[in-house]
């Protein structure tokens, strides 16, 4: 085997050095959210926890919205690694499954910043999105995205065979288990919940995460089990008609 040449180890170093202070800045930022949040994240805070100058980071990302897109896109790789874990061999689909929601309610219990990092991608449409970050950096959110759902979706997609989940479309499932479980995960942030003590009188009830986690779980399971009805109902045509009017 020839040696490599020169020239081609001395443009190879820079390049190793480029995607390491890119690793560094990417950690740095990760770090600052799970710290403080997305919203509390400043460029300078990252730029002086890595020992750079801002105008450093802005050699290697286009933007700040690109910065933190690429930090998600980590959070998800972990998430996806997790949830590869999280299969442990069972057979029965509804375990699967509640074992799996069970590990994303514990990520994300672990990194709150991740949930505050789904719904800031989620508030712009998709062509917003790109014009702000960039097709390529699109392309990484998509694939992670789709990585880690999938893990979901496979379970899905094998309880419709084995007849216990009747479901037309395991990947939209699979996505919006994902998004009817970031609910109840934001009250985990607040730890409480409203109710009337007296009438016009509100006060605050304790909800321990503990049964966040639960209900989460046992939400997610009795979605999928009776999600049939709800396709059909998405495949009905609109009523148009006056309410309480026969058809």
């Amino acid at each position: 085997m020839s040696p490599t040449p020169p020239c081609s180890t001395r443009r190879a170093a820079p390049a190793a050095r480029r995607r390491d202070r890119e690793r560094e800045i990417l950690g740095a930022t990760r770090a600052i959210f799970d710290a403080r949040g997305v919203r509390d994240a400043q460029i300078d805070d990252i730029a002086r926890a890595v020992g750079i100058n801002r105008a450093v980071i802005y050699r290697h990302f286009c933007s700040k919205e690109e910065l933190f897109t690429l930090a998600f896109v980590g959070y998800l790789e972990e998430l996806d690694a997790r949830l590869t874990a999280g299969e442990t061999g069972e057979v029965d689909p509804v375990e699967r499954l509640g074992t799996l929601t069970g590990v994303f309610v514990d990520f994300c219990f672990e990194h709150p910043a991740f949930v505050d990092g789904i719904l800031a991608i989620l508030r712009q449409p998709y062509p917003a999105l790109v014009e702000e970050v960039g097709e390529e950096t699109v392309l990484r959110l998509g694939q992670a995205l789709s990585a880690a759902f999938s893990q979901v979706a496979g379970v899905l997609r094998d309880g419709s065979a084995q007849g216990v989940f009747r479901i037309e479309d395991p990947d939209y499932t699979a996505s919006y288990l994902c998004m009817q479980a970031i609910g109840p995960l934001r009250l985990a942030r607040v730890g409480a919940s409203v109710r009337e003590v007296a009438p016009g009188v509100p006060g605050l009830l304790s909800v321990p995460a503990s049964r966040i986690r639960q209900t989460t779980i046992a939400a997610t399971v009795a979605t999928a089990l009776g999600l049939a009805p709800l396709e059909r109902c998405e495949a009905a045509p609109p009523h148009s008609g006056e309410p309480g009017e026969d058809r």
